[in-house]
């Protein structure tokens, strides 16, 4: 009964566009809301990969000697779980090139471990970690590799000298100074990720402990493992093997700030969209007092021949719901049918040098698609509880009368 109520209408054309806009306005809500999630977690999910491709599942950190974390990363690799670990020394320091200076974060890695913990190692824009060597020159400066935007910005180029500025001094005969050491530039890393290439400078672990005043130490092991998802489990299981003194942290932990802002803006995009499938949900309501009010002779004899208030309010609720159910169908066939044209066709360009991406990425969530769909039934049968309710109260006499 409430299928046929819904499409067959004594009224004609009007009520029944009535019904075809409210499947219209569910419809494009759920494709609108479904598509923008789609592209939101791709955009998070692009993001995500670039930094952990840069950096580790998990870290350690504190300051440790050679000996000391050798055998740590042998006991950390037979965890079960873990694909690889590598030391790494982390610190601040200013990078001046003529009359440029800007402040950088150092990472001092061994190249040849580097591959076991990231993606670092593959994304040389240009060069390598071999410093190019000048004719009849007799000492050739360290290695440094510098993020391509930060490269672009002070306008420095393969084989050219810097020096890094150390934020603690050193004692000498005119007093404490800052200590410097001169470096050469022997290529460039383009992660994707923009804070990493525009702050970021790495050397070799030699000769970012001599500048830092480690020695042989560094200052924290670098863990990639085989499942990313395992992240909190396994760290767990790394602390016990290392004192209070050091701390272990998981990606999701080193770029808390990031994920939570990434976090709060899909929650924040997904109910201001919402609000236009709540706009179609009173569009549901109001079409249902019409129903109402043009049945109420029909709801009259229903009541007469046996059928209590709930027999009543069940076929408005249904009919609420089966509007719903349409508009949800036809929204999700529509927002497939987007995210297809918008991955296959690329018609929106998107600037390399600002997304370093060219073109929109899609990610479709079972979790987002089940949780579109579970607000959108609770919004049409919130709609169509009232309309119900009022159908359920109407008096048969006066609805056999007066219908």
């Amino acid at each position: 009964m409430a299928l046929r109520y819904l499409f067959s209408r004594k009224e004609g054309l009007f009520t029944f566009l009535t019904s075809i806009i409210g499947v219209a306005g569910v419809a494009v809500g759920v494709a609108a809301l479904i598509t923008t999630l789609g592209v939101m977690t791709g955009f998070q999910s692009d993001i995500k990969e670039r930094v952990i491709g840069a950096q580790s599942h998990i870290l350690i950190s504190g300051d440790m000697s050679e000996d000391f974390y050798t055998q740590k990363i042998k006991e950390i690799e037979k965890i079960p779980g873990v694909a690889g670990a590598a030391p790494n020394i982390g610190g601040q320091a200013i990078l001046n090139r003529g009359n440029s200076s800007l402040g950088v974060v150092l990472r001092g890695i061994e190249p040849q471990q580097e591959g076991k913990i990231n993606n670092l190692m593959s994304s040389f824009e240009e060069g390598s970690f071999t410093p190019p060597v000048n004719p009849g020159e007799k000492e050739t400066p360290a290695a440094i590799v510098l993020g391509v935007e930060l490269a672009a910005n002070m306008g420095i180029d393969v084989g050219d000298d810097v020096v890094l500025i150390s934020p603690s001094s050193i004692a000498s005969s005119a007093g404490m100074v800052p200590k410097m050491k001169k470096f050469r530039v022997s290529g460039t890393i383009k992660t994707g990720y923009y804070e990493f290439d525009s702050t970021m400078v790495y050397t070799d672990l030699k000769s970012a402990g001599d500048f830092l005043d480690l020695d042989s130490s560094v200052t924290g092991i670098a863990v990639k493992l085989k499942n990313i998802d395992a992240a909190a489990q396994i760290a767990k299981q790394i602390k016990p093997l290392f004192g209070p003194e050091f701390t272990v942290r998981t990606f999701s932990e080193m770029n808390a700030t990031l994920y939570a802002a990434l976090k709060l803006e899909k929650m924040m995009m997904f109910i201001i969209l919402s609000l236009i499938i709540l706009v179609a949900a009173l569009n549901i309501a109001s079409n249902l007092i019409l129903l109402g009010t043009e049945k109420l002779k029909d709801i009259g004899i229903m009541r007469a021949l046996g059928a209590n208030p709930l027999n009543i309010s069940k076929i408005f609720i249904v009919e609420g719901l089966l509007t719903g159910t349409f508009g949800l169908i036809c929204g999700l066939l529509l927002a497939l049918l987007l995210c297809w044209v918008i991955t296959t066709f690329n018609f929106i360009q998107l600037p390399g040098d600002v997304f370093y991406l060219t073109k929109i990425p899609v990610r479709l969530q079972a979790t987002d698609i089940l949780a579109v769909i579970l607000g959108t039934y609770i919004l049409c049968f919130a709609a169509a509880l009232y309309p119900a309710l009022r159908a359920s109260k109407v008096n048969p006499a006066d609805a056999i009368r007066y219908g």
